[in-house]
């Protein structure tokens, strides 16, 4: 067979595009040199004729997948030039699915940042100060009330609805709350984020690609999951100040940056909630004795925690006897201790998905809240359960 007519049976068959020439050599009985010159100018024209230049993995036996990839370009009215990459698998059921990453803005994380966090703030509500009943002049022990609900993944496919995780999350901390109202708390600390939503939105994937189903729009995961914190601190504010941690996760470290400074700039007028939404990934805070570092905990190894703490903060470390690091991503609880400082890794309020129901993975669904005493540091937890219905 001519060059030619090895590029006219690729065009018919276009997933011989992914074999080798000597595979190919077989298949038509010709020459490898020849099947590998048709493959590479087959495959430098297919990539011309799908309008994208960068793609990978393109060549699939299915042409109505790249039907539908057109289809969601013009749909989100997405230029094929601003497409970086494209993601296509096959689920185990033989459907063909695809993640589409773009091209990011040239501006820098401070530029962005900055930009997101003043369009929110023309939105924000100017609160003046409430005026707590101060329990310092009546009691001792004032102490930082920790909740601490990470990795609900929201939008995540596990059989529930989004009403349904709300519901579950708003209960915790009015149960935690409730559970807490004998203390004297001067302050609630809320961590939030540790993939606090379940993809990179539009890619329906991780970060790294990984491939994910949610069971909303991208848009309507964003401004679901953004609004049910607000939702959370305004609770929590009625009681006492509210300082706010934003931690990226492994399934939205993009997005829940954005989120960050959506809710950053919401409360930029409130003088009873602060948010902590720096854009370095490992998050520090101080009250009394006591000093936490917060983290995702993918990425780190636990035993290094304690010395990347006193190496990223060393005047803090020096000035607390009593230190922490609290991770998520487990979705377990799991405390280890390293020369007198834990690290621990909090449990999840989260469902399993079929995947990890199929993998046999189970752990119980459970939100806490830590007790930071001023002076004797850390008290222990109160804790709620998710009761299967």
């Amino acid at each position: 067979m001519t060059k030619h007519q090895i590029k006219a049976f690729l065009s018919e068959k276009p997933g011989y595009l992914k074999e080798g020439a000597e595979r190919l050599s077989e298949k038509l009985n010709c020459s490898v040199e020849t099947c590998r010159n048709a493959l590479k100018e087959a495959r430098i024209e297919a990539k011309a004729d799908f309008g994208v230049g960068h793609l990978t993995d393109v060549y699939n036996e299915n042409e109505s997948v790249i039907t539908e990839f057109q289809t969601f370009l013009d749909k989100n009215k997405i230029s094929p030039d601003d497409v970086k990459s494209v993601k296509f698998w096959q689920t185990m059921t033989g459907e063909q699915r695809f993640s589409v990453v773009t091209k990011g803005d040239e501006k820098s994380k401070h530029e962005l940042k900055k930009e997101i966090e003043d369009f929110a703030s023309q939105y924000s509500p100017k609160v003046g100060k409430i005026k707590y009943f101060n329990k310092s002049t009546h009691e001792k022990d004032p102490c930082v009330y920790e909740i601490s609900l990470p990795d609900i993944h929201y939008g995540k496919m596990t059989g529930e609805t989004l009403q349904d995780l709300e519901n579950n999350f708003m209960s915790c901390v009015a149960d935690l709350v409730a559970k807490g109202s004998g203390l004297n708390i001067e302050k609630f600390l809320l961590p939030i984020g540790n993939d606090g939503m379940n993809s990179e939105g539009m890619r329906q994937a991780t970060t790294k690609g990984t491939p994910q189903q949610d069971i909303a729009d991208w848009k309507d995961t964003f401004r679901g999951y953004w609004r049910l914190m607000v939702r959370a601190i305004d609770h929590l504010k009625m009681i006492a100040p509210v300082h706010v941690i934003v931690i990226s996760g492994n399934h939205d470290f993009e997005r829940m940056f954005y989120a960050g400074d959506v809710i950053s700039g919401w409360y930029k007028n409130d003088k009873n909630v602060s948010v902590d939404n720096d854009i370095e990934q490992r998050k520090y805070f101080e009250y009394g004795k006591n000093m936490i570092m917060f983290t995702h905990g993918d990425k780190e190894k636990t035993a290094e925690m304690p010395l990347i703490m006193a190496t990223e903060q060393p005047l803090m470390f020096a000035r607390c006897e009593f230190r922490e690091a609290h991770c998520g991503h487990l979705h377990k609880e799991m405390v280890n201790e390293y020369r007198g400082i834990k690290v621990r890794f909090l449990p999840s309020i989260c469902s399993n998905d079929s995947w990890h129901k199929g993998m046999g993975y189970e752990a119980r669904r459970t939100a806490q809240a830590h007790i930071w005493n001023k002076q004797r540091g850390y008290e222990g937890y109160l804790q709620t359960n998710i009761i299967k219905q």
